[in-house]
């Protein structure tokens, strides 16, 4: 797809749909016997079991060409929602001996061909005392930081050794306060670390930020009770999470390196956890060597808004290459339902001279990525966030096409063509989800405007690596 993108530009271009429920049975009858076992789940603790276990729970993943290092791709998966600034004595810590994965499929198989993955390490300079810090911390290299973290960053491929891209590397602290540390930017640089990958370098980072998701999490109050008239309010503002980001050159993304000939990709995260755990009887625990995945995000809120209560966990336990298994959820959504019951919109559907409900246009967004613009060849349906790394870099000051609204709004470079940090994704999957990628004649054209009334984060973004913004300070009497 070239030049400006339009909701109108999309409308019409869904596959046939006989073609894609093809593959997708054919996908389900593959995976038949397989079942996962159940696990956790992701994003913002909407999932039964990952809400008692946060420090595996993946909130967001974001994927986008560099603004400032177009040539290369930043990965961003965020972990542990709504972190309080004002969290001590403990503060938030990367979960010991987890993992922490960043996949990239790069030939539409829907399995992993590059993963990048962080394992941290705890240490205590002094176990006399229950503080965080002991005094001001100026470095991450400071003795009065008495709690610190650090990790090795590897790239694993099929078929090939392990790659270790990083060692020893100390993550960025929790955010104190400005008492402890005056100058928290200087720890944040410090913790932003390059390393040597495939000839060229790439840049990795782990520590605390904010939560770049902007929402107004009362929007689960049956969408503000049915006027159209609610003010958002930004209900994520202030909170904090433990972020990972790494920047990679594209052509160590691309199959083959050849970013020309195979452009898109697509990425999620994952967590996993040790099978086994010894509690004990001294207070003190044992984990074993084995792990199971735990949470697993790549697009945002799919399993918020798509995923139904009893297979929430069932979702994040299974992979990618397995999502036939849900294709009813995705063809029939539960979102256009509700906004029926509460705003009276007819019921988005795409065949409707066909029995049921019938949504091509969500197949294509979640699962196969839009024909065109990010859908690799001969892909395998399955949910992932899909990228075309050669889509030009469009930012605010420099794109007049720019809009947080994504290809929506005209904007080839943003979601779901891949997730820049400022994109509006809640606002983009509701109307999504009302068929705005439908023509008039498929979908009440009132769902078009559908909003949570929040535009923007509350705290700047970067312009360089990681791009996130920096945590609020636990000496914010006020950070909501």
């Amino acid at each position: 797809m070239n030049g400006s993108t339009s909701a109108r530009s999309l409308a019409g271009r869904v596959p046939g749909r006989a073609a894609w429920v093809a593959a997708l049975l054919a996908v389900a009858l593959g995976a038949a016997g397989l079942a996962p076992t159940l696990g956790g789940a992701s994003s913002h603790r909407e999932a039964p079991l990952i809400a008692a276990d946060p420090q595996a729970d993946t909130t967001d993943v974001y994927a986008f060409r560099s603004p400032d290092k177009p040539s290369k791709v930043t990965l961003v998966a965020n972990y542990i929602p709504f972190e309080e600034p004002a969290g001590g004595p403990n503060f938030y810590a990367f979960a010991n001996k987890t993992l922490y994965d960043i996949k990239v499929d790069n030939d539409g198989d829907a399995k992993a061909d590059v993963t990048f993955r962080w394992i941290f390490k705890n240490h205590y300079r002094n176990r006399n005392t229950f503080l965080y810090n002991t005094g001001r911390v100026t470095s991450l290299s400071d003795p009065d930081l008495n709690f610190y973290q650090t990790y090795s960053l590897t790239r694993l491929r099929p078929g090939r050794k392990p790659d270790v891209l990083a060692r020893n590397l100390k993550v960025a602290p929790s955010h104190v306060g400005v008492g402890s540390m005056p100058n928290y930017q200087t720890l944040r640089d410090q913790a932003t670390r390059s390393f040597g990958i495939g000839g060229g370098r790439g840049e990795t980072f782990a520590g605390q930020a904010d939560d770049a998701f902007f929402l107004d999490l009362r929007v689960f109050d049956l969408l503000y009770g049915g006027n159209l008239s609610e003010v958002g309010d930004d209900t994520v503002a202030g909170f904090n999470v433990n972020t990972i980001a790494v920047q990679i050159p594209r052509a160590n993304l691309a199959k083959g390196g050849n970013v020309s000939s195979n452009p898109i990709i697509g990425t999620w995260s994952t967590s996993a956890r040790p099978t086994k755990r010894v509690l004990r009887k001294n207070g003190s625990q044992k984990l074993g060597r084995g792990h199971r995945t735990t949470s697993r995000l790549g697009m945002p809120l799919v399993n918020e808004l798509v995923i139904p209560l009893k297979d929430k966990n069932r979702w994040n336990a299974s992979k990618p290459r397995d999502d036939a298994q849900f294709l009813e959820y995705v063809n029939d959504p539960i979102v256009p339902r509700v906004v029926n019951q509460v705003y009276g919109f007819s019921i988005p559907d795409s065949r409707p001279n066909k029995p049921g409900i019938q949504r091509d246009d969500l197949i294509e967004v979640f699962l196969t990525g839009l024909e065109g613009l990010n859908q690799p060849r001969n892909v395998r349906p399955s949910e992932e966030l899909r990228l075309n790394m050669t889509t030009p870099v469009c930012e605010p000051v420099s794109c007049g096409s720019y809009s947080s609204f994504g290809v929506i709004g005209g904007d080839e470079a943003g979601y779901p063509n891949g997730r820049r940090l400022a994109d509006d994704v809640t606002d983009i999957t509701l109307r999504v989800a009302e068929g705005i990628l439908l023509p008039p004649s498929q979908h009440d054209v009132r769902g078009d405007a559908l909003t949570d009334g929040v535009q923007l984060n509350d705290s700047p973004f970067g312009n360089t690596f990681p791009y996130v913004s920096l945590p609020s300070a636990g000496s914010d009497a006020s950070p909501h």
